[in-house]
């Protein structure tokens, strides 16, 4: 299956495969809205649907993605358990329009969840840290951000985008 080649120049760290533009509908799937890849199944490395995209999460701060959360289980949203993706451990699928996981369901199965009144802390280094390690992807955080300081006028105290978050 070909990886589609970023028409933009943005050096986007998520993986495209299958034929890009030439299967999608609208502007994707370079530049797409979050709601259109809510509901998309996700399969495992070893070819088991083993869940759909509920919410695509922001890293409001540097603006990028951080996680996908995935629902499992349950019938008609009653009963399912929630987990946080790294969005470096998915791979868009044009052709079957759907998100690969580079892990088996297996690990899916026995991976640390959540329900939809109980979410993690996202912003928590310790929590994230350990999440990207269960799904063997680097943080985020870790790499290719730009440093904002010499763009924006920062106010004492802020985060820069390269430090953890809290």
């Amino acid at each position: 299956m070909p990886i589609s080649t970023d028409p933009l120049g943005s050096k986007g760290e998520t993986r495209i495969i299958g034929k890009g533009s030439e299967t999608a509908e609208g502007p994707g799937p370079y530049v797409m809205a979050a709601s259109t890849l809510e509901g998309d199944k996700v399969m495992c490395s070893d070819g088991k649907d083993v869940g759909k995209i509920k919410e695509i999460m922001l890293d409001v701060y540097t603006g990028r993605i951080a996680y996908a959360v995935m629902s499992v289980g349950g019938f008609l949203g009653i009963g399912d358990k929630l987990l946080a993706l790294p969005w470096k451990a998915l791979t868009l699928d044009t052709d079957r329009k759907c998100f690969q996981l580079s892990v088996s369901s297996e690990t899916v199965k026995n991976a640390p969840g959540f329900d939809k009144d109980h979410w993690p802390a996202m912003a928590d280094v310790a929590w994230a840290s350990e999440l990207h390690d269960y799904y063997s992807t680097a943080p985020y955080w870790s790499s290719g951000v730009r440093d904002l300081d010499s763009d924006l006028d920062m106010p004492s105290g802020t985060l820069r985008p390269d430090e953890p978050h809290h």
